[in-house]
């Protein structure tokens, strides 16, 4: 039942992200202003929920990420996503803490959908990379 619901729950937000991008795109000028003054302040305040969900402890972990058995350091992916998307764009690749001179790619402006019943792991909604072919 937990898994149903949550691919319930998962579903409706990709269609509500969906259905902005598409009024994105789409809308004329006074639906956008319209659409703006109400989905905004929605959008950003949850985007403060998750960003509190995840700042760190007081030894510098994040609590979210973490588990008993791995401490995940600050900041957390999620706080890097929110920062190549909120505040530098999501333009240039940037280094990973861990992989001196390894890059990551940042994620795609429209992340495509994970196949339905893909329940791996916390960040599941996160857009995974297909393995290499050969």
């Amino acid at each position: 039942m937990d898994q149903i619901l949550g691919q319930v729950l998962r579903n409706a937000v990709w269609e509500r992200l969906d259905m902005l991008s598409d009024l994105a795109d789409r809308a004329d000028a006074p639906s956008l202003v319209s659409v703006a003054r109400s989905e905004l302040p929605r959008l950003t305040e949850g985007w403060r929920a998750i960003l509190r969900a995840h700042e760190p402890d007081a030894r510098g972990d994040c609590p979210t990420c973490s588990t008993r058995w791995h401490r995940c350091k600050a900041p957390c992916s999620v706080w890097q996503v929110a920062h190549e998307h909120l505040v530098a764009g999501g333009l240039a690749p940037q280094e990973t803490p861990r992989g001196r001179g390894r890059k990551r790619s940042p994620l795609p402006a429209q992340a495509t959908h994970q196949a339905a019943g893909d329940t791996r792991g916390r960040h599941a909604l996160l857009p995974q990379t297909p393995a290499p072919a050969g």
